[in-house]
C-alpha cells in the first residue's frame, strides 16, 4: 500500500493538473473503448442488412472488427467477438420475440453470439500471420459453418451473404455460394483495415514493408475484381422457354400466433383471390398462368381428412383451370407434415413434397420436457412436433420443373442446391411470416431468395400469405412484389433454366476449402506461440 501511495504522489507531482480519480476513470474509460467498439460494429454489419440498401456498411463494420481484435490475446478476444455479436445479432434477430416475448429472443441471442466468440479468438489468433486477412476471413466462414449445423441443425440467419442482394459482390454467389460471397465481403472489410493501418503506419515512420502493402491491396482489390469477373455467370436469359406464373397471397384475418385459430378463414382467403384472378383472366384483363403458387400454411385445415377443405382447394383449382401449389398441413400415419401439394384441377392431389428442415421451437419443440418445466406456455404453443421430409420436392406444372423450398429451408445452402440438382427450372419459396407481423424478417428471407436466384440461376417465386410476396428474376432482380397485410396476385412471364451454375456445381466444396483454410490458419498461428513461448523459456 505504502508503494501505491508514493507511485501515485508522484504521478501527482508530474501531472498536479489531473486528480488521481479523474485519472482512474480515464484509464477504465480507455479499457472499455475496444469493448464499446465492439459492439458498435456489430451494430454497423446489421444496419448493412435488409430492409435497408447499405450492404457497403459491412466492410466498415469488418475493418472495424479487425481493428479491435488484431494482436488480442484470446480471452480478450472471446469478450469482444462476443459483444461484436450482441451488437450484430440483438437487433437482427428482434422478429423472434415479436409474438412470444424477449426471452427466446435472447436466449437465440445468447446462443448464437457464442460462434462470434469462437471467431474472435481465432480472428485474434490469426492476426499475427502474414496475409493474416485471408486467414481471418476463413475464419469468420468457419464459424458461419458450424452455426448452420449445431444445434438443432442449425440457425444460418444472419450469414453475410444474405446482406449482400443488392451490392456489388452477389455476382460471386453463382462462383461458390453464400460461402464465397461471404468470404469475399469479410476478406474486403479486412482488407480496408490493413491499408488503412499501414497508411498511418507509414504517415508516421516512413517504412512500410512492401509485401505486407501489397497483400493488404490485394485483400482489398481482389474481391471487387472477382466480382466484376464473375458477372457473366448472371443471366436472366431463358433457356427452357418461359412459364407464366401466377403467385397468390390471400392474407389473413389477423396478424400474430393466432391466425391460426381462424384456419378456414386463411383457406378462403387464398382460393377467393384465386377465383378473382380467374375472373380477371376470363376477363382479358391479366394473362392466363401455366400455374398457381399458394404460400405455406395457406390451408392448415387437412384437405385429405376434411372434405369441406378439400372442395374449396378443388373449386379455386377448377376456377383457375391450371395446377396448383397448395401449402397444408397434413397428419399421415400419426404425424404432422409442413406440405405443399400438387392440386391438378381434373385430378386433384396428384404429387406433394414434405418440409425438411423444419424451424425448432416453431415446428417442433427440442429438450420439450426441459422447456415444460420452465414454461408451459412454449410447450402448448407446439402441441405436436412436426415431422422431416426426406425428399427433395421438385413439382411438374404443365411441362415446367419447379423447385419447392418451404419458407425456413430459404436459409440453408443444401435444401436450395438439392432441387435445382435434382433438375428445377426454377423454384418457389412458399412461406408464412403472419406470425411475425411487419418486422423486418420478410425482407431478410426476401433478401436470402433473391442470393438464391443469383446462387443457382434460377427464377424465384416467393408466395407468402401476408407478403411480402415476390417474383425475382435469376439475377437477383425483382420485377413484382406485392405490399404486406394485403390480398393480391402476382402473374408473369418467367424464364425457366437448367445449366448449372459454379456454385450448384461444387455445392460444399467451396465451403469445406475455406474451413480448411481457417484450420490451417489457426494451427499456423497456435504453433508460432507454443514455439515463441519455448524460446522465451530457454
Amino acid at each position: 500500500m505504502t508503494v501505491t501511495a508514493t507511485s501515485v504522489g508522484e504521478s501527482d507531482q508530474l501531472e498536479p493538473g489531473i486528480a488521481p480519480g479523474a485519472r482512474t476513470w480515464s484509464r477504465r474509460l480507455v479499457r472499455l473503448a475496444p469493448a464499446a467498439a465492439a459492439a458498435l460494429f456489430g451494430l454497423l454489419l446489421y444496419v448493412s442488412f435488409p430492409p435497408r440498401t447499405l450492404w457497403w456498411l459491412a466492410l466498415p463494420a469488418f475493418a472495424g472488427f479487425g481493428w479491435v481484435l488484431r494482436g488480442r490475446g484470446w480471452k480478450a478476444a472471446l469478450g469482444l467477438g462476443y459483444l461484436f455479436g450482441l451488437g450484430f445479432l440483438l437487433p437482427l434477430l428482434v422478429w423472434t420475440g415479436v409474438e412470444v416475448g424477449p426471452g427466446p429472443w435472447l436466449a437465440l441471442v445468447a446462443i448464437e453470439a457464442l460462434f462470434t466468440a469462437a471467431v474472435g479468438a481465432g480472428v485474434a489468433a490469426v492476426s499475427r500471420l502474414p496475409g493474416w486477412p485471408v486467414w481471418a476471413a476463413a475464419v469468420w466462414i468457419a464459424g458461419e459453418a458450424a452455426r448452420a449445423r449445431v444445434p438443432f441443425h442449425g440457425f444460418p440467419w444472419g450469414k453475410i451473404a444474405f446482406g449482400q442482394a443488392d451490392g456489388v459482390f452477389l455476382p460471386l454467389a453463382a462462383v461458390g455460394g453464400t460461402p464465397v460471397l461471404g468470404f469475399a465481403v469479410v476478406l474486403c472489410g479486412f482488407g480496408l483495415y490493413e491499408v488503412v493501418r499501414l497508411a498511418v503506419r507509414w504517415r508516421r515512420t516512413g517504412e512500410v514493408r512492401r509485401t505486407a502493402a501489397a497483400m493488404g491491396l490485394l485483400c482489398l482489390a481482389v474481391p471487387v475484381v472477382g466480382a466484376v469477373a464473375a458477372r457473366p455467370l448472371v443471366s436472366d436469359a431463358a433457356e427452357d422457354g418461359t412459364a407464366t406464373v401466377a403467385v397468390i397471397q390471400g392474407n389473413v384475418p389477423r396478424a400474430g400466433l393466432d391466425f391460426n385459430s381462424q384456419r378456414r378463414a386463411v383457406l378462403d382467403y387464398h382460393a377467393r383471390e384465386t377465383e378473382r384472378l380467374a375472373a380477371e383472366v376470363r376477363a382479358g384483363k391479366v394473362a392466363r398462368p401455366d400455374f398457381v403458387l399458394w404460400p405455406e400454411n395457406s390451408s392448415d385445415i387437412d384437405p385429405f381428412a376434411n372434405p369441406d377443405a378439400r372442395a374449396v382447394i378443388d373449386a379455386a383449382a377448377k376456377s383457375v383451370g391450371v395446377p396448383v401449389s397448395v401449402g397444408g398441413v397434413v397428419e399421415r400415419d400419426g404425424k404432422l407434415y409442413n406440405e405443399q401439394i400438387l392440386w391438378d384441377p381434373a385430378k386433384g392431389p396428384v404429387d406433394t413434397y414434405d418440409k425438411r428442415q423444419i424451424q425448432p421451437f416453431g415446428e417442433y419443440l427440442p429438450l420439450r420436457s426441459l422447456i415444460g418445466a420452465i414454461n408451459r406456455n412454449w410447450t402448448a404453443m407446439v402441441r405436436q412436433d412436426f415431422s422431416r421430409g426426406t425428399e427433395p420436392g421438385v413439382f411438374t406444372m404443365d411441362g415446367a420443373k419447379v423447385g419447392l423450398v418451404t419458407c425456413y429451408e430459404a436459409a440453408f445452402d443444401w435444401t436450395v442446391r438439392s432441387e435445382v440438382t435434382d433438375g428445377a427450372q426454377m423454384i418457389s419459396v412458399p412461406s408464412n411470416n403472419a406470425t411475425f407481423d411487419r418486422s423486418e424478417m420478410t425482407y431478410q428471407q426476401l433478401a436470402m431468395s433473391r442470393v438464391r436466384a443469383v446462387e443457382h440461376s434460377r427464377t424465384v417465386t416467393v408466395p407468402v400469405t401476408s407478403g411480402v410476396s415476390a417474383i425475382i428474376m435469376p439475377d437477383g432482380r425483382i420485377t413484382q412484389k406485392t405490399g404486406m397485410f394485403v390480398a393480391d396476385s402476382l402473374v408473369q412471364k418467367v424464364p425457366l433454366r437448367s445449366s448449372q451454375t459454379p456454385a450448384t456445381q461444387l455445392g460444399i466444396l467451396p465451403e469445406i476449402a475455406l474451413v480448411l483454410i481457417a484450420a490451417g490458419g489457426l494451427g499456423w498461428a497456435v504453433g508460432a506461440g507454443l514455439r515463441g513461448r519455448r524460446a522465451g523459456d530457454v
